[in-house]
């Protein structure tokens, strides 16, 4: 039996539409998520003020991804709903970062087996709990697959190069300007191509900060701006040589 003009296997097509997606993904600035001693912290490489890689998505839960920004912001608009109507119709407390993971991996793995063109996104959401060991970061693909991670994630841009920084650095129970010294460090490890670390600096101009602080009584969200990120910034800044 002839394959017909312009055949392509069924694995061929996996590896055309994945290879597809990483390099769309590997194309966009790095996020780091990892937690601190009073909840979790995000961190973009992002000039940007306006067009966020991180979110509020509900009461103690959070949001990054990294790729087209159309595309994961249509996610993020989608989870938003989601959570919403579960949050009225049930229970607030049966809003939980699994369900929106659950969600966003079935939305993402019908896309990729589906549709000819994958979406070029990474994502994280992040729950913060009563105590440090409740915490919850979830890691999902372009593919709809969803990793279950402890302590740290980096997605996006030169990300190996970010983790292995963040393996080196990062411990529990780090305090909050600790935490963001060894987030800003990892993504100035995970230079663009062709760049040498310690050629750019990150600032408070080009990052984007949020934390989910479970110490706060209400909206446990908040970004880090302005004068106090300025301040965590100068905390831990290496000395002058």
């Amino acid at each position: 039996m002839t394959m017909p003009f312009g055949y392509a296997s069924p694995e061929q097509q996996v590896r055309d539409k994945s290879e597809y997606a990483r390099k769309g993904i590997a194309r966009g600035r790095s996020v780091v998520v990892l937690t601190y001693v009073d909840g979790i912290l995000f961190v973009a490489e992002n000039p940007s003020t306006t067009l966020h890689k991180i979110s509020e998505m509900y009461d103690r839960i959070g949001f990054a991804a990294v790729g087209k920004y159309n595309e994961f912001e249509n996610l993020r608009t989608a989870g938003i709903r989601i959570m919403d109507t579960r949050g009225y119709m049930y229970d607030r407390r049966d809003v939980t970062s699994r369900a929106l993971a659950n969600a966003y991996a079935q939305t993402l793995g019908a896309i990729f087996t589906e549709s000819i063109k994958p979406y070029e996104v990474e994502i994280v959401v992040a729950e913060v709990g009563h105590t440090a060991a409740d915490d919850q970061i979830f890691r999902l693909t372009y593919d709809g697959s969803i990793a279950d991670e402890r302590g740290f994630i980096a997605i996006g841009g030169q990300s190996e190069q970010v983790l292995t920084s963040l393996r080196e650095h990062h411990t529990e129970g780090q305090p909050l300007a600790t935490a963001l010294r060894v987030a800003v460090d990892a993504l100035t490890a995970g230079a663009p191509p062709g760049a040498q670390n310690g050629e750019r600096t990150l600032t408070a101009g080009n990052l984007e900060v949020a934390m989910l602080d479970r110490k706060r009584s209400r909206r446990l969200f908040k970004r880090i701006v302005g004068s106090q990120l300025d301040g965590l910034l100068e905390e831990t800044a290496p000395p002058a040589s």
